[in-house]
């Protein structure tokens, strides 16, 4: 189900993708065993719709992970060379999403997209999965139903309200793993 609209999160909703952040970054961190000041935390970025470059827009997807190679400006070594990966929120996919299916409430929903996106992250930077795409739309199906199932591990313990909604909505890519 296409389920966009036309427009970006609005203050309010933008405090509510702060919160479902922090809420993810803690849960991924623990799962995967990481500190918060560990590398996690500077090798990626989150950015909504308002702030994305037109090829970091996609339709249909809520989310993608994008790649982007850096190196230190006062670091001439090929050698300081490191990725950045930048989690772009899709938000027109994820507000037309919660209009249509009232049942889902926005925290829950951005609190499994992003735990999502931060498994893809830490796939790529732990080469569980190698970055060869060039968007989220071209990851592997069998890989999308991998992390759906590591998003699910990660939230199932998680007591927060709404989730098991979320967990039904997206319960179609667990199916073909067992859970």
């Amino acid at each position: 189900m296409e389920t966009q609209i036309d427009r970006f999160f609005n203050p309010s909703e933008l405090e509510t993708v702060s919160k479902a952040a922090v809420i993810s970054e803690d849960l991924v961190n623990s799962y995967y065993k990481l500190s918060s000041g560990q590398w996690l935390k500077n090798r990626y970025d989150i950015r909504t719709a308002r702030d994305l470059a037109s090829h970091e827009r996609v339709n249909g997807p809520f989310a993608q992970v994008v790649k982007y190679e850096g190196q230190k400006a006062d670091v001439p070594l090929g050698s300081s060379r490191f990725s950045l990966y930048t989690v772009c929120l899709q938000d027109p996919a994820i507000l037309g999403t919660v209009t249509v299916q009232p049942s889902i409430r926005l925290l829950p929903f951005l609190v499994y997209v992003l735990v999502h996106e931060l498994v893809h992250v830490v796939r790529f930077l732990q080469f569980h999965h190698r970055y060869e795409h060039t968007s989220e739309a071209s990851v592997t199906l069998a890989e999308e139903r991998r992390v759906h199932c590591l998003t699910y591990g990660i939230l199932a313990p998680v007591a927060l309200e709404g989730l098991k909604q979320v967990f039904d909505f997206f319960e179609q890519w667990r199916n073909d793993h067992g859970q």
